[in-house]
């Protein structure tokens, strides 16, 4: 909170000979001497290559790093000694790779604003062309998103995203290529209504697609981390050879193919065009009727099939079995048995040691000083034995309890892991299932199983020992009084048995709080940039409060009754303590017993008392171990609903790639009120590409998820080369399938480690350059200082977005599939690569199965076949020419003249 505040921002913003380096790559300069003014209330578009320091230049703005030289300034006023939180509460950020959280489409929206009302919200949504699509869903803006926003596709997220940077009215509007999920006619809308919010506010804009920036008040092209050229759209296409008008002509001409295509088709089809353009229209009244009078059935249909899924599901309850974890020790059995000998040797030294002081009282009592000193020596000497032998006997103990608890931990974590992997993709999408809620469970879960069957399992030998020899000897001593002391002491137990029962309903509470918990904060670290940029970390803050507030009050609640509990063990301690002596007493004026028998035995079973309550005080321990166990075994008992290593599946040595998609229904497990698929039907044809083609939302991705076999239909069924889908090894039909996704995941290792991950068996370094240049990865690769060897970080957060995607692919054609999968597999390219990368891809699309989906339809025009999709459905199929010949009525016409129309001007 420390730094100054302008009092009135207009919005100018200037780097000065700026220098920057990655902290994680100092020895790669990003930025020399990089130089840009930017007027107040002007808009400037950043354009270049990937890599090249676009968006490099808005994290240093928002001073996500600081410069190694050089400066920034702010209204001429240099942003390191303005206040953090309020420098970037004058800035809007929409990121090309949108963060939402698992919370509702209005708390993300809200995260913007924070005090905003519903009116701003909609508004906002509004203006972000989402308020249509949230509106029909049946929670509208109370609709949860799921863990990074995974419910919902991804044009949706770019939206919910880009309203909540509008909702927050910014100073400075920074879109780092804001648009790039969307569909053609959403991307229009979208775009016009950002321009309105641009009039009067400093705008940063980063994009490939050079239509959205057209009218740029200026434009600088940054290459090698310096700005090149800089100027209007109109000033920099007056030098032919600069940089910017090359990259204009990449985009005009692919624009141009297909223009020039379509009007020699249309030449060539007019009649054709006249007969369809009346079968058409015919077609759809007759689509649109047969859609209206089988929603309700097919609604109904994939609803009451739900249900039975569901109920059908894994819905066990599982007690927990100490028997079945104590297996999971067998491999350690030599320990296991020298460890419980100590434990019952140490549980044997309570009692001889309270039977030596009870001797011992008797010698105070003897008249012969002699005497005394002699035997006070004896039982010194007794006390410095059973210390020395204690220490020994501790260490055999705790050394192979813990030697048996770290390899029981091992062995949890690697078959937890192994079988959450195998868990299919619905699981995942559920609340309690969380990627933090599950990684606490796998850390945690086995940290907790091994204080169980160690600190637990050697007390409990312990306590079993003792009491065992205590017992023994308080009746050979004095049976009389050691029957009575024996007696009384269940009601130590049944005090302490009721704490165990009070403190498990407790933990109960309190680990689902914890899960919770550990979900937003695995959410607010993985998503820091996005919380960092909209100041947010007190909402975060407050939402874990709010997760913990209920439980709070509970605990608070139950803290009375287990107060109460604890009260009354300890009142009955007392009492029987008491009760022991006086009876004790009674006992020796009767003549049964000495006094040195009634402090040996009264010292031997008290003893023994406190070795149970010892026992009972880790009752909280207990009870949270039975909730772990639960919890450990409900996942390795889970039964997956799609079993990727089903030993009765076929083996897929090799397939053809002829996929069939025969009337299905399909709605996502965590939204089965909201059907996305219904009566679907498609023929994907043997090495033939086709593309998937529609606004966003239309179900393109979900047939991605369906032949991946990610989820399984409601209804219909997924076929591949005639074989339904369901009675393969699915893990033998994968290593035939590759997928490169619309946001790609890379892991924290190395280039090289990521590339491999598509087909770890290739070694051969010259097969992962040969795919990296097909990829036009190779040449920014080879440039890093560390080349393939250099690390990706978390989720590829040391690469641009280009980059990312660029590796992303040159996995998936490592593989060399039979099935390709492309989920927008070129959108994070500038123009440039995405032509350099789309001509490999369409080489190795050659001979195999492609299916494609594509917002920019330049990238699908030489496809086999075209399927345009809208609802749910399939409403046009065909090649490229065949669709246009359909006219303005025809769907596949109508995308492309959205995306001419946002071309024309470029």
């Amino acid at each position: 909170m420390d730094g100054d505040i302008l009092d009135n921002i207009i919005g100018e913003v200037e780097f000065k000979q700026v220098e920057f380096a990655y902290p994680s790559r100092p020895e790669y300069i990003v930025f020399k001497k990089f130089c840009l003014k930017i007027p107040a209330g002007k808009t400037v578009a950043l354009v270049g290559s990937s890599g090249s320091g676009k968006s490099t230049a808005i994290s240093l703005l928002q001073r996500f790093y600081d410069p190694l030289g050089g400066d920034i300034l702010l209204d001429g006023v240099s942003i390191n000694i303005l206040q953090l939180k309020w420098l970037r509460s004058q800035m809007g950020l929409v990121s090309q790779e949108p963060t939402l959280f698992a919370t509702t489409i209005k708390e993300n929206i809200l995260f913007g604003k924070e005090d905003a009302g519903m009116e701003e919200v909609i508004e906002a949504a509004k203006a972000s062309n989402a308020h249509n699509f949230i509106s029909q869903l049946p929670l509208g803006y109370d609709t949860q998103v799921g863990e990074r926003g995974i419910q919902m596709s991804g044009g949706q997220k770019q939206r919910i995203a880009i309203a909540r940077a509008m909702i927050k009215a910014p100073k400075i509007l920074l879109l780092d290529e804001a648009t790039s999920a969307l569909d053609s006619k959403s991307e229009r809308v979208v775009q016009e209504a950002l321009d309105k919010t641009f009039v009067g506010r400093t705008t940063i804009i980063i994009a490939h697609r050079l239509s959205t920036i057209r009218h740029a008040d200026l434009i600088a092209v940054v290459q090698d981390g310096q700005v090149i050229e800089i100027g209007s759209h109109d000033e920099l296409m007056v030098n032919e050879n600069g940089f910017y008008p090359m990259l204009v002509q990449l985009q005009q001409t692919e624009q141009v193919k297909i223009q020039e295509k379509g009007n020699k088709d249309l030449s060539m089809n007019g009649s054709a065009y006249i007969t369809n353009m009346e079968s058409n229209i015919t077609s759809s009244r007759m689509l649109s009727l047969h859609s209206r009078t089988s929603s309700a059935n097919s609604t109904t249909s994939a609803h009451a099939s739900l249900a039975g899924d569901l109920n059908n599901g894994d819905k066990k309850t599982f007690t927990p079995s100490f028997r079945r974890l104590l297996g999971l020790t067998l491999p350690e059995w030599k320990q296991a048995t020298l460890g419980c000998l100590s434990a019952i040797l140490f549980g044997a030294v309570q009692p001889l040691s309270a039977f030596t002081q009870g001797s011992m009282i008797s010698i105070f009592f003897l008249t012969d000083h002699g005497e005394i000193k002699e035997k006070t020596k004896v039982y010194a000497l007794s006390f410095l034995g059973f210390s020395l032998f204690s220490m020994a006997i501790n260490i055999i103990q705790h050394y192979n309890f813990s030697y048996m608890g770290e390899h029981l931990t091992k062995r949890i974590r690697e078959r937890m892991l192994s079988k959450v992997l195998t868990f299919e993709v619905g699981w995942f999408e559920q609340d309690e299932n969380s990627s933090g809620t599950i990684c606490a469970r796998i850390e945690n879960d086995a940290t907790v199983v091994k204080s169980l069957i160690g600190d637990g399992m050697s007390l409990v030998v312990q306590a079993i020992s003792g009491v065992t020899l205590a017992w023994v000897m308080g009746l050979f001593i004095a049976w009389r009084l050691a029957t009575v002391m024996i007696v009384v002491q269940p009601l130590i137990i049944c005090s302490m048995y009721t704490r165990i029962v009070i403190i498990k309903t407790m933990s109960q509470k309190a680990i689902k709080a914890q899960q919770k918990s550990s979900k937003l904060a695995a959410e607010a670290v993985s998503n820091h940039r996005t919380i960092t940029a909209f100041s947010s970390q007190d909402q975060i803050l407050k939402m874990l409060q709010t997760a913990h507030e209920g439980t709070r009050k509970e605990n608070v609640r139950q803290s009375w009754f287990a107060g109460l509990g604890l009260g009354t063990a300890q009142l009955l301690i007392a009492c029987i303590v008491a009760f022991d002596f006086w009876y004790g007493g009674k006992l020796i004026s009767q003549g049964y017993i000495t006094a040195k028998a009634l402090t040996e035995t009264f010292l031997i079973l008290f003893n023994t008392g406190l070795v149970i309550a010892q026992t009972a005080s880790m009752t909280s321990d207990f009870a949270k171990s039975v909730e772990v166990v639960e919890s450990l075994f409900a996942i390795l008992d889970h039964c997956t609903g799609i079993e990727p290593a089903d030993s009765n599946g076929y083996l897929a040595e090799q397939i053809t790639g002829r996929v069939e998609i025969c009337d299905i229904d399909f709605a996502y497990p965590a939204r089965p009120n909201v059907i996305i698929l219904k009566n679907f039907s498609i023929t994907i044809e043997a090495g033939k590409s086709t593309a998937l083609v529609g606004q966003s939302g239309s179900g393109k991705s979900t047939i991605i998820s369906l032949i991946e076999r990610f989820y399984d239909p409601l209804k219909g069924v997924v076929k591949i080369d005639g074989r339904d889908i369901k009675s393969y090894n699915l893990r033998s039909l994968r290593k035939h399938i590759a997928l490169v996704s619309q946001e790609p995941t890379l892991f924290s290792g190395t280039i090289r480690e990521n590339i491999l991950y598509g087909a770890p068996d290739k070694t051969d370094e010259s097969e992962i350059i040969e795919v990296t240049k097909a990829t036009h990865a190779h040449d920014f690769i080879a440039g890093l200082v560390d080349g393939y060897n250099t690390r990706c970080g978390d989720r590829g957060v040391q690469l641009s977005g280009g980059q990312k995607q660029r590796i992303a692919i040159a996995r998936a054609i490592l593989r060399n599939p039979s099935v390709l999968l492309l989920d927008e597999a070129t959108s994070a390219l500038d123009s440039e690569s995405e032509k350099v990368v789309q001509e490999a891809l369409e080489r190795v699309m050659v001979g195999r199965t492609s299916v494609v989906v594509a917002h920019r339809l330049s990238t699908i025009q030489n496809c086999d076949v075209i399927a345009v999709l809208d609802k749910g459905k399939v409403v046009e199929e065909g090649n490229h020419s065949s669709l246009l010949a359909k006219g303005p009525t025809g769907a596949y016409y109508s995308l492309i003249n959205h995306q001419s129309r946002a071309h024309d001007s470029t």
